[in-house]
C-alpha cells in the first residue's frame, strides 16, 4: 500500500530544497554563497570536514535547485541560487498565512465566546 503525496516524491523541488536545507552544513554552504560566488576550495575550506564531504553536499543543494555551478578550467564555482529558494518561501508564505488566519479566528471566536462566559459566572 502506497500513499501518494509530494512529500513523498523525490522529484518534488519543495521537497527537495527542504531535504537540503534540514543539513546544517548545507544552510552554512548557503549563507557562505549568498552574496558572493566561491570556489569549491574556499567553500571546503570554512569547514571542518573532508573536501569530498563538502562536495556531496553541494551536489545535493545543487540538485535541489539551491546553487549554481559554473566552471572555469577544471575549478568550480558555486553561488546561491535564490530562485531555487523561491517555491519554497512560497509554500511558508501560504502556511504562515493559513496559521494568522486561523489565529485571528481564534481571538475573534474568544471574544464573542467570552461576554457569555462572564455572564453565565
Amino acid at each position: 500500500m502506497s500513499r501518494a503525496g509530494p512529500e513523498e516524491d523525490p522529484r518534488d523541488p519543495y521537497d527537495r530544497a527542504l531535504r537540503a536545507l534540514a543539513e546544517p552544513r548545507r544552510r552554512a554552504i548557503l549563507q557562505l554563497v549568498a552574496h558572493d560566488e566561491l570556489a569549491a576550495g574556499e567553500i571546503a575550506a570554512a569547514f571542518d570536514v573532508s573536501r569530498t564531504a563538502v562536495s556531496q553536499h553541494l551536489t545535493v543543494l545543487k540538485e535541489a535547485g539551491l546553487l549554481t555551478e559554473r566552471r572555469d578550467g577544471t575549478r568550480r564555482f558555486y553561488a546561491a541560487r535564490p530562485e531555487g529558494l523561491a517555491g519554497v518561501r512560497e509554500m511558508l508564505d501560504d502556511l504562515w498565512s493559513s496559521a494568522l488566519d486561523r489565529a485571528r479566528r481564534i481571538a475573534e471566536a474568544d471574544r464573542g465566546v467570552a461576554p457569555h462566559h462572564r455572564e453565565a459566572g
